[in-house]
């Protein structure tokens, strides 16, 4: 059994949750999520806080999720969730044009990416942060950016988290 299953998700002020038959629906000041639990797996609506729960022995391997994918949906209704990339590099750029990011990372052409339905994309020269009330809506996004041009451990150029350490290696060395 699950540590983190058996917590109920308490729901903020402003947040309402309903369940019809195995979608968990929850509204907040900031929209609405929906979420489709796997059969196995029982969720009510008690006093402000939903309770997961765990009917047979087959459902154990997501029981801990649910809860907590249910706990990120009640999170980001109210404040959504975000992710900030940078890209390091000379020459690397990021804009908008019309619904994609364009990036241009050291190819021959630019690399459009459309930006999905849900995320908000704000663009600065070399910085890009995205913003969605689904968390792994935004996760998914800022994953397929970086890997365009994931950080490359020799000069540590291409798109990354912010704040995010890459590991250098040491380059050649000449002949003594």
């Amino acid at each position: 059994m699950s540590r983190i299953g058996k917590q109920p998700v308490s729901l903020g002020s402003g947040v309402k949750a309903s369940v019809n038959g195995n979608v968990v629906s929850i509204t907040g000041p900031k929209g609405t999520l929906n979420y489709t639990y796997p059969k196995g797996i029982e969720v009510k609506e008690d006093n402000g806080q939903l309770v997961v729960s765990c009917q047979d022995a087959e459902c154990n391997a997501v029981y801990g999720t649910t809860r907590a994918i249910l706990h990120n949906m009640a999170l980001g209704v109210v404040t959504p969730w975000k992710k900030e990339l940078e890209l390091q590099g000379v020459g690397y750029t990021v804009r908008m044009d019309g619904n994609a990011v364009c990036l241009s990372v050291g190819f021959s052409h630019e690399v459009k990416v459309p930006v999905p339905q849900g995320v908000t994309c704000t663009v600065n020269k070399t910085d890009i942060t995205l913003e969605s009330i689904d968390r792994q809506l935004v996760g998914n996004f800022a994953a397929k950016l970086r890997k365009v041009a994931p950080p490359e451990p020799y000069l540590g150029k291409g798109v990354r988290y912010k704040g995010e350490v890459v590991r250098r290696k040491a380059g050649k060395t000449g002949k003594k």
